[in-house]
């Protein structure tokens, strides 16, 4: 053998770590790409919004009210939507869905003042004896775009960005309520929060464990299955009503506390910019501690995702902001050219049957009749 020695499994196998001052380089690109962004989204709010004035107008026109203009773009919607969807679902969007319109809610009509990112979903539903689920005429949900700053017990900084929102009740009539409970238990509990204030700690309120229970009962439903057409439908990876999507809450950050953030973070990336050294750029001795310590860092945080009855619904409300809004008349063409191609398929399905059915026909009526004699 050599008189050098082999480097050790372990250090064969751990992976290689990037060097400090390129991963700073590296977050620094992140974050300048993350602020043009922005910017570009607040630039496109007033060129775009006399388009939709535009579209909102012919969509409310008579023809395409009639021809079921959301119903059908929902129906045509991208997977990410469409697999949190269920069958009881999709009868309430196409049954009763008018209109939906989605806004730029913290800025004006110029895309001037706070986070263009906020957006506000208007859903205007039939009312009366057209819409057998429910009585409310239109559901407003609002998603904030806020940032929290927090640190470990050992000062190391955690940065949480994403939307916060407020569960919105709906006014489900008798036993048509598709949340089974989940989202009147959500809406208690954040009532329950706003009337003790500021700091209650939510884990001791009876609504706060009667939440618990209920996505107890949810999950087990799920799991075991039951006779509800819901509990058969494979596309849905919850298992749970798209209607608890106006349960989301995401984090417990007020605007102020925000905006608060918000100035802190941008002095810190120019204090970064101009090669100055920050706060938190020492190297921690052991950053499994610190991994811990991020684990443990906000008890707040952790006990809403405890309880959050829909944790994709961020996701879902980027996806209709930015995919779904933009493009609904593309959707709403493409769910006419997907109904002509299904009837050119059971076309040809229909044609290849009766061919088989003729064939068969054919061979049966071969065995009766005598062969033919061949001429010599």
């Amino acid at each position: 053998m050599s008189g050098d020695e082999a480097p050790s499994l372990f250090e064969r196998i751990t992976l290689p770590s990037i060097p400090k001052e390129v991963g700073r380089k590296i977050s620094q690109l992140e974050q300048e790409f993350v602020r043009a962004e922005i910017e570009q989204l607040r630039k496109q709010i007033p060129v775009l919004r006399p388009l939709y004035a535009r579209r909102n107008a012919l969509v409310a026109s008579k023809e395409l009210q009639e021809a079921d203009f959301w119903p059908r773009v929902f129906a045509n919607a991208p997977q990410e939507i469409d697999e949190y969807i269920l069958a009881t679902d999709a009868a309430v969007i196409g049954q009763c869905l008018k209109n939906l319109t989605v806004e730029r809610c913290d800025v004006d009509e110029n895309g001037n003042g706070g986070d263009p990112r906020s957006v506000r979903f208007t859903f205007d539903f039939a009312t009366g004896e057209e819409n057998p689920y429910f009585t409310d005429a239109q559901l407003v949900k609002e998603f904030h775009y806020r940032t929290k700053v927090t640190k470990t017990p050992k000062g190391k900084r955690h940065v949480w960005e994403g939307y916060v929102s407020t569960p919105v009740r709906i006014n489900w009539k008798k036993d048509q309520d598709l949340t089974k409970g989940l989202l009147d238990a959500a809406c208690d509990l954040y009532e329950a929060e706003q009337k003790k204030g500021a700091g209650v700690d939510r884990t001791t309120l009876p609504e706060f464990e009667k939440l618990v229970t209920k996505l107890g009962e949810a999950e087990a439903d799920a799991l075991v299955g039951d006779d509800d057409e819901e509990a058969d439908d494979e596309n849905v990876p919850s298992g749970v009503s798209f209607f608890n999507w106006f349960g989301y809450r995401g984090n417990s950050v007020t605007a102020e506390e925000s905006a608060k953030a918000d100035k802190e973070e941008a002095e810190r990336w120019q204090k970064i910019e101009n090669g100055e050294k920050v706060d938190d750029d020492e190297d921690d001795e052991d950053d499994d501690d610190d991994d811990e310590d991020d684990d443990d860092i906000d008890e707040d945080e952790e006990s809403l995702s405890t309880v959050e009855i829909f944790p994709a619904a961020d996701d879902i409300a980027v996806t209709l902001a930015e995919e779904v809004w933009p493009n609904a008349l593309k959707y709403y063409v493409q769910s006419y050219e997907v109904a002509d191609d299904f009837d050119d398929e059971m076309d040809i399905e229909e044609f290849d049957d009766d061919e088989d059915d003729e064939e068969e026909e054919d061979e049966e009526d071969g065995e009766d009749r005598p062969a033919k004699k061949v001429k010599t």
